[in-house]
């Protein structure tokens, strides 16, 4: 007689369960090496993971499968970083200025990260006057070096002194940052309350009091005749 060894239905539960966990998670980790996978925690708490973020991705994004917790913003080479935090370039430039367009392109083309701040209004042209004695448009400035106007050759002259290179080696990715004002826009108390929907009301008209009726000496004018 032959015996026969039989395993608890039991045990093939749970050896099957594992089993498809494995597989499971096998196929992520395969899934993982192809593409970027979301994990994405929903409002009730829920964890799903997906090839594809949702359209909230920030709000509801709670990391993602290979990511290494990097800024959006795209890092600067080494060599870069040192030179932009010891002389940081600004331009600053105004509206239908050639020169400043010019001066622009000439950083754009070199890969030289910069701030530009824009000279328009009055309270810009009161803020740049306090930045440069002698005025005119486009300045630029690298560390606390101020050069007025735009000339190819200077501008060049001193961007290669303070270490910046001659061709750009900014990441595929970056993008500059958009012009400024110089001196940002201050909103009126007024405008601030409509702006609120906040109803104005207007101030009382101050009250008129009573004038009072001149005085009558009877004793100099017995007669009581007012003039």
């Amino acid at each position: 007689m032959t015996s026969q060894s039989t395993v608890p239905a039991s045990c093939l539960s749970a050896t099957a369960r594992h089993l498809v966990l494995s597989l499971w998670l096998a196929g992520i980790a395969l899934s993982a090496q192809g593409q970027q996978v979301f994990k994405i925690t929903g409002p009730d708490g829920k964890v799903t993971f997906s090839d594809k973020p949702p359209p909230n991705a920030p709000a509801t994004v709670a990391g993602s499968v290979g990511n290494t917790g990097a800024s959006a913003a795209p890092a600067l080479p080494f060599e870069l970083q040192q030179v932009v935090s010891k002389y940081p370039v600004t331009l600053y430039t105004t509206t239908n200025c050639g020169p400043c367009e010019s001066g622009r392109r000439l950083l754009l083309q070199r890969g030289v990260p910069h701030a530009e701040k824009t000279v328009v209004t009055n309270d810009d042209l009161a803020a740049f006057s306090r930045i440069s004695k002698e005025g005119g448009l486009p300045l630029l400035t690298i560390g606390g070096q101020q050069i007025k106007g735009f000339a190819d050759t200077e501008w060049s002259a001193y961007l290669d002194a303070a270490g910046y290179p001659k061709q750009s080696a900014l990441p595929a990715t970056y993008r500059p940052a958009a012009p400024a004002p110089l001196s940002p826009l201050k909103i009126a108390p007024a405008s601030a309350a409509a702006a609120t929907g906040a109803a104005e009301e207007p101030a009382p008209a101050p009250r008129k009091r009573p004038t009072p009726p001149p005085s009558t000496d009877r004793n100099t004018n017995p007669a009581g005749i007012r003039f």
